[in-house]
C-alpha cells in the first residue's frame, strides 16, 4: 500500500512538472532570462509555478509536523544542524548554476526523460556522475592541513 501511495505521489507530481512547462528546459531558461526584459524572452509564468509550490509546502509542512507522526514512518526525520558549513552552501550553489546552465534540475529532467530527450538523457547521465563522484569525495580521508609552496618537500 505504501509503494502505492508514494507512486501516486510521485506521478502527481510528474504531471505538475508537465503541466507548469518545468520539464521543458527552454521554458525554464525563459523565466531566468531576467536580463531579456522588456524586449527579451523573460517568461515570468515559472514564478507562479513557484509561488503556487512554496504556498502549498508552507501549508503542508505546517499542518503535517502537528502530527504525533508520520503515516508511513515511525518517526520525522529533521535536520537538527543549525550551522552553515561549506557543503550547505556548494550544494544549492552547484545546483543553481546547473538549473541556469541547461534548464534542467533533477525532477524535471526525469520527467523529461519519458520524452526520449537527448538533452535529458545527458543532464541525468551527468548528474548520476557527479553522484557518485560526491559520494567518492565524501568518503576520502579528511586533510589535516594545506601544504604551501614554503612547506619543505618530503623525501
Amino acid at each position: 500500500m505504501v509503494i502505492l501511495v508514494q507512486f501516486a505521489i510521485g506521478l502527481i507530481f510528474g504531471v505538475g512538472l508537465i503541466v507548469s512547462g518545468m520539464s521543458n528546459p527552454a521554458k525554464v531558461l525563459n523565466f531566468l532570462d531576467i536580463g531579456g526584459i522588456p524586449a527579451g524572452t523573460w517568461d515570468a509564468s515559472l514564478a507562479f509555478v513557484m509561488a503556487g509550490a512554496v504556498a502549498v509546502t508552507f501549508i503542508g509542512f505546517s499542518r503535517v509536523l502537528k502530527l504525533a507522526r508520520p503515516f508511513f514512518a515511525d518517526r520525522f526525520y529533521l535536520p537538527t544542524r543549525r550551522d552553515i558549513d561549506p557543503r550547505i552552501v556548494a550544494g544549492p550553489a552547484i545546483f543553481g548554476v546547473g538549473w541556469g546552465l541547461v534548464g534542467f534540475c533533477p525532477g524535471p529532467a526525469l520527467t523529461a526523460l519519458g520524452f526520449g530527450s537527448l538533452s535529458a538523457v545527458i543532464f541525468v547521465a551527468a548528474m548520476c556522475g557527479g553522484m557518485v563522484l560526491a559520494r567518492f569525495i565524501a568518503h576520502l580521508p579528511p586533510v589535516s592541513r594545506f601544504v604551501t609552496p614554503a612547506d619543505p618537500l618530503e623525501t
